[in-house]
């Protein structure tokens, strides 16, 4: 069951971000890029009054829980600050060095408040466990190259191909259907294999779309031949990964933790998607007016992080069948 549930919160975070991507684009063409953003106000509302609605039902059941705001801030303003240390990095050379600095410093205090506070946001004590500490970094290395899958393709069809908003959403519709395909397979396949043997082949399936969609970028490329087959090769593996990762990830942990385990590994995934988007926009930056070429670098990096955060899938403990 929790393997379905898990596959299911993929297949639906995909399917809420195609959504976002095609939503965006009408609301770019049509009206202005403002209401991209104006957009989140009235769905942040309705979202925010079902979330209260809910959170306040669990709180008569679980008891009343105390914000760890000092950890919040922490570990926000850390991650915050390592992000913009990396892309200021190709510009301001050692300079950059100095938000870097202190954002390992407030990761550092962030340990420090988590270990001496009664309710932390994390419980350190859960990283003594192989599976939870090698999930995570797998996660956050494996997904680092996540984003660069939606945010340079785009990029490559507005800026090189001159797509329109809509259509670049209408084209990123296969890439979707890719993972949640792969979703959705995962867990008949589990039932078959090693979560960790999936977890491994659907991470170098998604390199390999990387690697793959590195070499047909062209100027004059088209959608059948630059963008869907390495595209869809790309999903389907990030979908094919991702659910074994995550059940492999809490192995060994109690029931009463698993879902602070999953959130966790949930955080790892964004802060990972967060940090290698900048790293991946450093790297394309440094082939300048060449935007092709500085998009095929950043794939060529995303498939050798993505390489590397699959390597580390065979570190994990054997889950469960």
């Amino acid at each position: 069951a929790r393997t379905r549930a898990i596959a299911m919160w993929t297949a639906v975070g995909t399917a809420g971000g195609a959504t976002g991507g095609l939503v965006g684009g009408l609301l770019t063409d049509y009206l202005s890029w403002r209401w991209v953003f104006l957009i989140n106000v009235p769905v942040g509302l309705v979202v925010g009054f079902v979330a209260v609605r809910w959170l306040r039902a669990e709180r008569r059941a679980g008891g009343r829980q105390r914000l760890d705001l000092p950890g919040a801030v922490l570990v926000t303003a850390g991650v915050g600050l390592l992000a913009f240390g990396i892309g200021e990095t190709e510009r301001h050379g050692w300079t950059a060095l100095f938000p870097l600095v202190a954002g390992v410093v407030l990761m550092a205090l962030f340990v420090v408040v988590e270990s001496r506070t009664a309710q932390p946001l994390v419980r350190l004590g859960l990283f003594r466990l192989r599976s939870v500490a090698v999930g995570n970094l797998a996660t956050l290395v494996g997904t680092m190259a996540g984003f660069a899958l939606w945010y340079f393709l785009s990029l490559y069809m507005q800026n090189v191909l001159h797509y329109s908003a809509v259509r670049t959403g209408l084209s990123f519709l296969p890439h979707t259907a890719g993972i949640i395909i792969g979703s959705r397979l995962a867990p008949a396949l589990m039932a078959r294999m090693d979560a960790r043997l999936l977890a491994g082949a659907g991470g170098l399936l998604a390199a390999a779309g990387f690697a793959w969609q590195s070499v047909v970028l062209d100027a004059d490329g088209t959608f059948l031949g630059s963008i869907l087959g390495p595209g869809a090769t790309m999903a389907l593996g990030f979908g094919l990964l991702m659910t074994p990762l995550v059940q492999a990830s809490t192995a060994g942990v109690p029931s009463s933790e698993a879902g602070a385990v999953a959130g966790v590994v949930n955080t790892s995934r964004v802060i990972g998607g967060a940090i290698g988007l900048t790293l991946l926009g450093t790297a394309a930056a440094r082939s300048g007016a060449d935007l092709v070429g500085g998009y095929s670098t950043a794939f060529v990096v995303a498939a050798a992080i993505t390489t590397a955060g699959t390597a580390l899938v065979a570190f994990l403990p054997r889950a469960g069948k």
